[in-house]
This record gives C-alpha cells, sequence and structure tokens, in this order.
C-alpha cells in the first residue's frame, strides 16, 4: 500500500478552485500565501492525524497547520479499514507512547472506554501521551471510528468545546463541532502546552482569514497583511 504525505495525493484536486495557482506548501491561492506566518513549536505530547483519503488533497484541510507549527510532535497517517497503515500499528504498539482517541462521547457503545482526562494520571514522561485526531468530514470520522478495529480497544477523550467553531470554510454538522486545528488547540492547552496553542491558533486564525477573502478574490491591503 503506498504511503502518501501530506502535501501528496492520490489523485488530483479536482473541486472548486482547483485551476487555482497555489503555494506548494500551504496550498492557498498566489497572493495570499500564510507560510510566513508559520511558528514553530514544542510540545510534551504528540498528535497523531489518522486522514482519510480524500483531505489530503483538500485545500480547506487544517490538518496540515499541525503539522506545520509541530513538526517534531506530529505523525500523519492515512485511513484505510482492510489495509491499515503499518506505521500506525507499530506506534498503536509502542511501549513509548499512550494513545488516546478524540471522539465525542455522545454515542453507545463505547462509554466504557471514555476518559475525562488524558494521561489518566500524573505525567512523569515514561510514555508520551499521544493524542489521535480522526482527520475528515463528520460522516468520515464517525465511519473511521466504527469501522477500525485497531481502535476498539483505546481509550476515548472528547474535546469539551468552550465556543463554537470559528472555522469559516466547511459548515460543521452541530454549531459546536470543531475542525481538525481546534480539536488539537483544545487539547494542546488541556495537556498544558499553552504556547504551542497560541501559536497554532495564531497561524489557524491567520489561514482562515486568508482563505475566505482568496475565496471571494478580496485583495489584501496593508492592514490585512499586517501578522496579528
Amino acid at each position: 500500500m503506498k504511503s502518501y504525505g501530506i502535501g501528496e495525493s492520490p489523485r488530483p484536486f479536482l473541486g472548486k478552485g482547483s485551476n487555482a495557482k497555489r503555494c506548494s506548501d500551504c496550498l492557498l491561492r498566489e497572493g495570499y500565501c500564510v507560510c510566513s506566518f508559520k511558528a514553530i513549536a514544542q510540545a510534551n505530547c504528540e498528535i497523531w492525524l489518522v486522514m482519510h483519503r480524500k483531505e489530503t488533497f483538500k485545500p480547506t484541510n487544517t490538518g496540515r497547520l499541525i503539522a506545520d507549527v509541530l513538526p517534531q510532535h506530529t505523525k500523519i497517517f492515512h485511513w484505510d479499514r482492510t489495509e491499515p497503515d503499518p506505521k500506525l500499528i507499530e506506534h498503536l504498539d509502542s511501549p513509548i507512547y499512550q494513545p488516546c482517541l478524540i471522539f465525542p462521547n455522545d454515542g453507545e457503545g463505547y462509554e466504557h472506554r471514555v476518559v475525562n482526562r488524558w494521561p489518566p494520571s500524573v505525567h512523569h514522561n515514561a510514555q508520551i501521551p499521544a493524542f489521535i485526531i480522526l482527520d475528515g468530514t463528520w460522516r468520515q470520522a464517525r465511519r473511521m471510528f466504527r469501522l477500525s478495529p485497531f481502535f476498539q480497544s483505546l481509550p476515548v477523550l472528547a474535546v469539551q468545546p468552550q465556543q463554537h467553531s470559528g472555522y469559516r470554510l466547511r459548515s460543521p454538522d452541530k454549531a459546536e463541532h470543531l475542525c481538525t486545528a481546534e480539536v488539537a488547540i483544545a487539547l494542546l492547552l488541556q495537556s498544558g502546552n499553552r504556547e504551542a496553542a497560541e501559536k497554532l491558533l495564531g497561524y489557524f486564525e491567520v489561514f482562515n482569514r486568508y482563505y475566505d477573502l482568496s475565496r471571494r478574490s478580496i485583495p489584501l491591503d496593508g492592514e490585512l497583511l499586517a501578522k496579528p
């Protein structure tokens, strides 16, 4: 099974805006690149993105923002129900990590797996907490959660948003549903990584704003170009 990187795609992007010339890194249209706003951060945990293949080539995907800000603490795997990424299975089985699956606790059949915090006790660096985020639409994420036997023994942690999503580029099923980058921000805050959370939030806000402007072909002026 071929493993695709964050910037690669198993098929070309054919959605709205596919003909636009884009930055090869942030994938925003020329003239709206946000790469200069990227700020590298450190964290005491890892974030594992299990990405639906349809997300790989979408310029609106926010998972790549996490990898940009936390390159040393982000791992990306592509989901496949019958042929799971060998690297993902290897990491799930590794004694180095304490993996936890991020998913809402409003469903049935996995109540016994739900935890209120992660790691469950004080972290002494014996194992690295790993937060697994299912990166896709909510419909795709539910399918990934339900049809992945390699996730069925993992504890489940629900992110409790303090406010509704600020993501402008897609419409969530529910107002309280967060996009992938917003979930990571909440997890970083929860795990005591405030500086990393703030850097990711700043990068996400610029991405959100610039992409919205590019989609509406609104030119950037001096005020918009100023870093927040």
